[in-house]
């Protein structure tokens, strides 16, 4: 897939969790330091239910538009669902585990985008 594409469904994903209310929503471009994805996009919620229903928001949304989920992990928990839909990698968490596994640093050779520049 190419950058505009992937793109293209990021602004899905992002709107879909802002429809539900999604808390500190980032972007990171891993294009050019890692070849498992172009995007990062990490959220979260308060509570299981709006964590669960971010993700079937995003799934449903992306799914209409064509893109295929190809893994999904964590949902019945819900502390952490990752959803991957190929050149897309969406993180969707409560509080303490955003925290605790802090992406963002991890990832940090990767570029903070923001919505905008999508």
């Amino acid at each position: 897939m190419d950058l505009k594409n992937s793109k293209a469904m990021a602004k899905l994903a992002i709107a879909a969790l802002e429809d539900k209310k999604a808390e500190d929503i980032r972007i990171i471009d891993i294009s050019e330091v890692s070849v498992m994805a172009d995007f990062f996009i990490i959220a979260n919620g308060s509570n299981r239910s709006q964590i669960q229903a971010m993700a079937d928001n995003v799934e449903e949304e992306l799914g209409r538009a064509g893109y295929v989920l190809r893994q999904v992990e964590g949902y019945n928990t819900a502390n952490w669902i990752l959803m991957d839909f190929g050149d897309l990698i969406i993180h969707v968490f409560d509080k303490e585990n955003r925290l605790f596994y802090n992406l963002e640093r991890i990832w940090r050779d990767g570029k903070l985008m923001e919505k905008d520049e999508l």
